[in-house]
This record gives structure tokens, sequence and C-alpha cells, in this order.
């Protein structure tokens, strides 16, 4: 999910200590459009922090509205529910995109896009920005779906918490390319290069309590790769 800030804000996000890798700096990016985009094209990132003093990470649905994360969760998680005045975080998005098969084993690679968010995360509450938070996790999995379904009634927004992470520390890394074997191992008898890999959907497989008559969507995606490289 996109929307356009009021503000146009600056095309790179600032390199920082914690957004610098510290091995293979040439394939970090701060360019927004890029970070975007990575971010557009998922919907499950990968959530850490600090719980009683040991690392937490957990998988959950996210959508990007505007320079904005929101992260969907239960209000039965207690590190969700301390979020209300500031959680620390640190949030990854990762696309793979082929496995780098190399001659040695030490050479061995994947092609991935990447995107790291750190930030302190605050426990959305205004009901307009939680009905927009929510709308925004539904788009960002299946497009068209959040008006082609009833809306969370009372007892289940008691039931749900939304998180909002500003994008402010942000980098992305990419690794794209064959393998990069040593020069004395090119005529090792072993194949190499790169088994692509992409994301696909099967058939939509119907509920058993379907009404017939209820034809399947438009907005729904064909059997097929999604974000094929």
């Amino acid at each position: 999910m996109a929307a356009t800030p009021a503000a146009t804000p600056p095309p790179g996000y600032p390199a920082t200590d914690r957004t610098v890798p510290t091995r293979s700096r040439e394939r970090a990016a701060y360019d927004r459009e890029v970070v975007h985009a990575l971010l557009d094209e998922g919907y499950v990132c990968h959530l850490g922090f600090i719980r009683d003093g040991a690392p937490v990470v957990l998988p959950t649905l996210y959508a990007r509205y505007g320079e904005r994360l929101y992260v969907h969760g239960s209000t039965g998680s207690r590190p969700l529910r301390g979020a209300a005045p500031g959680l620390p975080v640190c949030l990854t998005v990762t696309h793979v995109d082929g496995l780098v098969l190399a001659r040695s084993a030490f050479h061995h690679s994947i092609n991935y896009r990447s995107v790291v968010v750190h930030g302190v995360a605050h426990q959305v509450t205004d009901a307009q920005e939680r009905a927009l938070a929510l709308d925004a996790i539904v788009e960002q999995a299946v497009p068209g779906r959040a008006a082609d379904s009833r809306r969370a009634n009372a007892r289940e927004l008691a039931a749900t918490a939304v998180i909002r992470l500003d994008l402010k520390e942000v980098s992305a890394k990419v690794r794209a390319g064959g393998p990069n074997d040593e020069p004395e191992d090119v005529t090792l008898p072993y194949w190499t290069g790169v088994v692509p890999v992409a994301r696909t959907y099967g058939t939509p497989i119907p509920a058993d309590d379907l009404d017939p008559a209820i034809a399947l969507p438009a907005y729904l995606p064909p059997a097929g790769p999604r974000g094929a490289v």
C-alpha cells in the first residue's frame, strides 16, 4: 500500500551506524523508491525486539502506507501491548530470488533483496488509523480484498493489535548475479550456476460452505508466479 505524504521526503534514507552493513557494503541501497518497491512486493515481515532481556523474532503481516509500516498482532501479545509507550524494534523483509551454486562450498550463496528497518514502534489506538491500517494490511496481501470482506467488529478489534513503525532508519541490500568462484576452481568438474526461485500461487480452493453462485473474484491472482525474476 502506498500513500503520497503531504511533504515530499528526500530521495534517500540517511545511512547510519545500524544501516551500513559490515560486509558487502556495495550491495546496500538507501533510495526510497528501491526500499518502497521491496516492501510493497511482500506482506510477511520478521519483527525483532527484546523481551525479558532476551531477543525475540516474530513473523507477522505488515503493510506500507507512505512512510509508515503497520504491523499486525494480537492484543494477547505482551510485547505488542508494551508498544504503547514505544518498543525498540528491528523489522526485516526478504525476497529470495535464486540459489547460487558455486564450485566450492564456501562460495555458495543466494540472490536476494532485503530491507531492514530500525526504530521505535508505537501501538495504534486511534480508531480511524486502526481501520486504515487493518485495511492496508489486507490489501498488502491480496489487493482488492479489503472492500470485498466484512470489516472487523468491536469484539474482533478488541483482540487485534496494530503497531506503527516510521520509515526513518532504513536500508536495502541486494545480491544478484552468478557464483564468485576462485580462479583456481574454474576447472573443477562441478556444475555451477543459479537456480531461480519465485513465489507462485496455486489455483484458489473454495471453502466447503461457499455458495456455488459466488464467482471467483477478479482480483485473486491466477495460478503461477508472482514477482518472478
